[in-house]
C-alpha cells in the first residue's frame, strides 16, 4: 500500500499527537504522586522517568536511588551518576547485597522476583524515613507482556510504574528521550549481569566479574549490542547478525578467544542466531514461567 504525501503527514501527525497524549498522561500520574523515590538504574527507561519526574515535580521532590551492587555493570553506574548530576537531582547509592540472598544465588527462574523484592523493601523503608510518598520503577508498557518475575514483586509491595500506567512503550520512550535530548535515547538495554548466567548455575562474584570483563573487552572492540552468556565453562557470545563476520575475522577472533580463556572460560562459542534479549528464558517451559510469575 502506498501513501500520498498528505496521508503520510497526517499519519505522522496522529502518531505525534498520540505520543504527546501519553506524555501528558505520565506527567499527570507524577503530579498526583507529589514526592517520589525513583528506582534508577541508568538505563533508557529509568533515566527518562527520572528526567520527567524532576521536570514535573522539581528536584526537591525527587530522590534517585541506584544500586552499586556486584550485579550492576560499572560502566552503566558511571554514566548514570553523571546523568543524575546533570539533572540536578539528589542521587543516593544503595548496596542491595544480592549475593547474601540464597534464593537469588540459587538462580532459579524466579531469581528476579527475589532481587526485586529485596530492592522494594529497601526503597520503601528509605522513602518512609525520608518523607517520600511513593517509590516508582521504570517498567514500561511492553514489559507487562514479557516474562519478568520482578513485576510480581512490584505488585506484592504496591510499587507503581508510571511509564506503564501511561502506556508508554520502549519505542515511545526512546522517541521522547530524543525530544528531550537525553544521552540514553539510543543506548542499548543493559540488564543486571546475573541475567547472563544460565538458570540453575549459581550466581557468584567470580562469574559476575567474568561476564563484566568479557563484555568490557567486546565493547572496547567497538561492539554496541551484544551479550556474553555464562554456561559454566562455556561462554556463549551473542552479537547482532551484521557483527558476526566482524568477530569471526582474524585477528579479532583470536583476540576474543584468548581474552575470554584468560578469564577462566574453557570454550568460547558464537550463537549463530545472533543477539536477542532474554535468550536464557528460551529453554523454560510455559509451566516453569507461570510458576515464576
Amino acid at each position: 500500500m502506498s501513501f500520498s504525501s498528505k496521508q503520510y503527514h497526517s499519519r505522522k501527525r496522529n502518531i505525534f499527537m498520540a505520543l504527546q497524549d501519553k506524555f501528558s498522561s505520565l506527567q499527570k500520574v507524577l503530579r498526583g504522586m507529589k514526592k517520589v523515590v525513583v528506582a534508577y538504574s541508568g538505563g533508557v527507561d529509568s533515566t527518562f522517568l527520572l528526567k520527567v519526574a524532576v521536570d514535573t515535580l522539581g528536584t526537591k521532590n525527587v530522590l534517585a536511588c541506584i544500586s552499586a551492587g556486584v550485579v550492576q555493570p560499572k560502566h552503566i553506574l558511571q554514566r548514570a551518576t553523571k546523568n543524575a548530576k546533570d539533572f540536578g537531582v539528589r542521587l543516593q547509592t544503595i548496596d542491595t547485597d544480592e549475593l547474601a540472598d540464597a534464593n537469588f544465588v540459587a538462580n532459579k527462574a524466579d531469581r528476579c522476583f527475589h532481587c526485586k523484592s529485596h530492592l522494594c523493601r529497601i526503597l520503601l523503608d528509605l522513602a518512609k524515613k525520608q518523607g517520600y510518598k511513593h517509590v516508582i520503577f521504570g517498567t514500561n508498557y511492553d514489559d507487562l507482556d514479557d516474562f519478568r518475575p520482578g513485576n510480581r514483586a512490584m505488585k506484592v509491595f504496591g510499587i507503581r510504574s508510571p511509564l506503564a500506567e501511561a502506556k508508554l512503550t520502549k519505542n515511545d520512550i526512546r522517541r521522547l528521550s530524543r525530544q528531550l535530548n537525553l544521552p540514553t535515547a539510543n543506548m542499548p538495554a543493559s540488564p543486571c549481569l546475573a541475567s547472563r548466567i544460565s538458570y540453575g548455575l549459581e550466581v557468584t562474584e567470580k562469574r559476575l566479574k567474568q561476564i563484566e570483563q568479557a563484555e568490557d573487552f567486546l565493547r572496547a572492540l567497538g561492539l554496541i549490542e551484544f551479550r556474553v552468556r555464562h554456561h559454566d565453562t562455556i561462554a556463549r557470545i551473542e552479537v547482532n547478525p551484521q557483527d558476526i563476520e566482524k568477530v569471526t575475522a582474524e585477528p579479532t577472533r583470536t583476540k576474543i578467544v584468548n581474552k575470554l580463556k584468560s578469564l577462566g572460560f574453557k570454550f568460547i562459542t558464537l550463537d549463530l542466531q545472533g543477539f536477542r534479549s532474554g535468550s536464557l528464558n528460551e529453554p523454560l517451559s510455559e509451566e516453569e514461567k507461570q510458576k515464576s510469575l
